[in-house]
């Protein structure tokens, strides 16, 4: 109450309602890679670029250029094309490398082509490293620490590392969100360069045989995909650098040298490469086409949704073709529990299809799926950010209600989105706090607000069993 000492009327506005709980965002990754140049500030004592916010390709070219466009040599300096008009099949492209060094561009365009919105790019360096360090990316990952709406980690160029360093970037990222608990890796399988020899390990027994992984309750903040996929996404190129070989109809030789003299002595040469280079199709990790799937799925659905049976947009197959089999002992590890999200195509479905849905903790009871696991990183941040503007109230029953009635009215609407399970609210979630209900008084001495949520959140129906057995005529 106010001390009123002068005569007159006065208005007092008195809160009836409780606070309320914002939905943090739930799909903003951060991109860990090499740009063409590596543009914006640094802080002292470090060389990595702070993370640019971006939401669009065309932003990502403003800011950091398009690749080929400023620096003298690409990554893609191995293409080759043959054409040889005595062929029922002209034109022919071979590149030793059919997957890129550098990728985050080319991720970048598989991302948002399926859906993906805001996210955050943080360039370790240029192209002029000639391959991805670790050292770079770990330094990335650190700068991405400081940033409180990151919501998921992904490093596209970490392919082109050895597997030793590519697990070791990636169990840091997952040791990152044990920590900060408000964000989540993605990664693929990694893919030998080279075949594998008979006998040897796999590139799945060498995902889960790992020991740089942590603990297995720490693998639930992860989720890993297989195999790669062949998309129609192009390659950035230089006519200077790609070989050009042409015979005509009879095999002899007509020209033998650099697209870019083609396109002034051949010109119908030089559009024929031009067009079999368009229609090579690259070689990509999955998981940046599943993070546009995510984004795109918390938009229309709700994060509490599985970003799975989806078909991955500009793919044209999986590397490899995934039998109902081999997925048995990819999707559940019985040993390590270590689950693998496979792609496969469905005839008349899609030719990429998102076909699984967990996380590395896939033997999990609690944390096997990767939307509640992402459900409940949402949850919780938006629950711990309005709570901090009760930080030193009173600890009293007055603070216990406000607070109470903040959390309940949140969680009704995401039981009335379909988020939780129940009939009802009391079904759906509880949320208790007070004194010899989650505290005692030593914890309200000792300054201790307590506050316990339990959530029945809806999981996919990975199984649907249709049973079907003969009707007899007697039965009604």
């Amino acid at each position: 109450m106010a001390d009123y000492k002068t005569p007159g009327v006065y208005i007092e506005e008195i809160p009836k309602l409780p606070p309320s709980i914002a939905s943090v965002e739930t799909a903003i990754p951060a991109f860990i890679g090499y740009t063409e140049i590596a543009l914006g500030e640094t802080e002292p004592g470090t060389t990595i670029k702070k993370p640019v916010k971006i939401s669009s390709i065309f932003e990502y070219q403003q800011i950091f250029c398009t690749p080929g466009v400023r620096t003298p040599a690409l990554p893609e300096t191995d293409i080759v094309v043959s054409i040889d008009l005595s062929l029922t099949t002209p034109s022919v492209v071979t590149k030793p490398k059919t997957m890129p060094v550098f990728m985050l561009y080319y991720a970048l365009q598989m991302y948002f082509n399926n859906g993906g919105g805001d996210c955050y790019i943080v360039s370790v360096g240029d192209y002029s490293k000639g391959a991805p360090q670790l050292p770079d990316l770990e330094a990335g990952l650190t700068e991405i620490e400081k940033l409180q709406d990151v919501t998921l980690i992904h490093f596209p160029d970490a392919m082109s590392m050895s597997m030793q360093d590519y697990y070791t970037i990636h169990s840091k990222a997952i040791q990152q969100c044990v920590n900060l608990k408000d964000r989540f890796t993605v990664l693929d399988v990694w893919m030998s360069p080279t075949p594998i020899a008979p006998g040897n390990p796999s590139n799945v027994d060498n995902l889960r045989s790992a020991s740089l992984f942590q603990a297995p309750e720490d693998l639930k903040y992860a989720a890993v995909y297989y195999p790669r996929i062949y998309t129609d996404i192009s390659f950035i190129y230089k006519d200077s650098d790609v070989s050009l070989t042409v015979k005509d109809a009879t095999g002899a030789t007509v020209f033998n040298g650099k697209m870019d003299g083609a396109k002034a002595t051949a010109n119908t040469y030089y559009f024929m490469a031009q067009t079999a280079i368009l229609d090579f199709n690259m070689l990509l990790p999955a998981s940046s086409g599943a993070l546009g799937v995510y984004a795109a799925t918390d938009s229309s659905r709700g994060v509490w949704k599985a970003p799975a049976n989806v078909n991955v947009i500009d793919a044209i197959k999986p590397e490899l073709s995934i039998t109902n089999n081999d997925q048995q002992t990819l999707n559940v590890d019985p040993i390590a529990g270590k689950s693998i999200n496979v792609i496969r195509t469905f005839p008349g479905r899609g030719p990429a299809i998102i076909w699984g849905a967990r996380t590395l903790a896939g033997n999990d009871n609690e944390w096997r799926y990767i939307s509640v696991r992402r459900f409940f990183i949402m949850v919780e941040t938006s629950v711990k950010n309005a709570a901090e503007q009760f930080v030193f109230e009173p600890n009293d029953e007055n603070t216990w209600t406000r607070i109470k009635a903040m959390i309940e009215n949140f969680l009704t609407q995401q039981w009335k989105a379909g988020a939780l399970m129940g009939a009802s609210t009391k079904e759906a979630y509880f949320v208790h706090i007070g004194l010899g209900q989650t505290m005692t008084e030593l914890d309200i001495w000792e300054g201790r607000l307590i506050i316990q949520i339990g959530l029945a959140a809806v999981r996919p129906a990975e199984f649907i069993i249709l049973q079907f057995m003969h009707k007899m005529l007697s039965e009604s």
